[in-house]
């Protein structure tokens, strides 16, 4: 979906509360549900070596006006013909953010289409996208070398591997849902983090990275965990979430700090209340709390809407299934005290989903029901009958 919406005119933070206060407004937005919106990220290869190196001269040949400046500083960075934006990650990983829809058969609609354009430009020069939720042939490598990236594997390398594996080894699948009505948003909040175990075991799709870590579900969320904890773990589920998340950003460190120089790593460590505080040689900008929040990877961002970020990149048509299931369980109030409900067993097993998928039993009892409600909740949805009956045929074969 689209970046933060609605997005203020900058002002200069003097105080933590003022600096809160921004961030739990822009995050936590709240109105009827209408949209729907879906990002997805593949790792790239040589359709001829999928264990070759990425070149980003070749990558960005095949991108052309779509390149993004990341990887062509000039580049006009055109969106597909569906108003679809193409980025590119550290490790050369592409990602199509589609606009919202709020229909679900014009989503779809427009995804395929993005996805069969992009396949065509890559095509050209040889590339292929991958099936995985993480590159099961090369080690983390990075092809982007801008300051940001530079920043970020600063930050990350001395907590581990895993950083740098994040950053250029994985690949996941987007949904975006709004958060509805401020009524029903602590209960919305509360069943998309307690689905988050089951749909990540339900659709676990990153067994290794680079041949390491064969003998996890998804290696792709055990490498999000490893990362920075601060930033990657789950948020709290509480009566306040906005409150309790702008306490959180306030209080991570912030590893990327912009400036006129290629060298954009902080000077210090220094969280951001503490740069709100003074302790750097300018005070902070809203557009620098933005920036900061988009340096911070839990499992469901707020962004003034739930990006949920906890399903691997799928194989070919996968993203249909997740992507529907999804926005039925959050179709009806009802529906979403049903998830309550129905994922009660498995709530915060995060890694025992990642480690173990679906051969966790608690998990998979929880997705049996929650398969039952999602498919039962489908008719709500624009979709056609013969879309839903193929739909739950997947789901529920993907549980046999």
């Amino acid at each position: 979906m689209t970046a933060l919406r609605d997005q203020p005119a900058p002002v200069v933070f003097r105080d933590r509360a003022e600096a809160e206060a921004y961030v739990a407004s822009v995050c936590f937005k709240h109105g009827p549900p209408r949209l729907f919106g879906v990002e997805l990220e593949w790792t790239v290869h040589h359709a001829e070596d999928p264990c070759r190196p990425l070149d980003a001269r070749r990558m960005a040949a095949a991108l052309g006006v779509h390149a993004p400046p990341t990887l062509v500083p000039d580049s006009p960075q055109r969106p597909l013909p569906s108003g679809t934006p193409l980025t590119v990650e550290p490790g050369g990983q592409i990602e199509i953010s589609t606009p919202p829809r709020a229909s679900l058969s014009e989503l779809f609609k427009t995804v395929a289409e993005d996805i069969t354009q992009l396949t065509e430009l890559l095509a050209e020069q040889g590339l292929v996208l991958g099936d995985r939720g993480a590159d099961p042939h090369r080690p983390p490598l990075r092809m982007l070398q801008v300051p940001r990236y530079d920043a970020m594997q600063h930050a990350f390398d001395p907590i581990g591997p895993d950083g740098l594996t994040m950053m250029c080894s994985t690949a996941g699948l987007q949904v975006c849902i709004d958060f509805g009505p401020r009524s029903e948003l602590k209960a919305r909040w509360a069943a998309v983090h307690a689905l988050g175990p089951v749909l990540l075991a339900m659709f676990a799709n990153s067994p290794g990275v680079g041949g390491r870590r064969q003998d996890w579900a998804s290696a792709r969320m055990r490498a999000l965990y490893g990362t920075d904890p601060v930033r990657t773990r789950a948020s709290a589920v509480c009566d306040d979430p906005a409150q309790a998340y702008a306490r959180r950003v306030l209080d991570t460190p912030v590893i990327v700090l912009r400036r006129p120089s290629p060298n954009w790593i902080p000077p210090h460590r220094v969280t951001f209340a503490e740069w709100v505080g003074g302790v750097l040689d300018r005070q902070p900008t809203s557009d620098d709390l933005e920036y900061h929040l988009s340096t911070m990877f839990p499992p469901v961002r707020p962004r003034g809407y739930m990006e949920v970020r906890y399903l691997d990149t799928p194989r070919p048509g996968g993203w249909i299934a997740p992507t529907a299931l999804m926005a039925a369980l959050f179709s009806h109030p009802s529906v979403v005290d049903g998830v309550l409900a129905a994922t009660e067993a498995a709530k915060g097993r995060w890694l025992h989903a990642a480690r173990y998928g679906l051969a966790d039993r608690r998990i998979a009892d929880a997705a049996r029901k929650v398969v039952e409600l999602g498919c039962e909740a489908m008719s709500r949805t624009d979709l056609s009958a013969g879309q839903v009956s193929a739909i739950a045929d997947e789901l529920q074969g993907g549980l046999a």
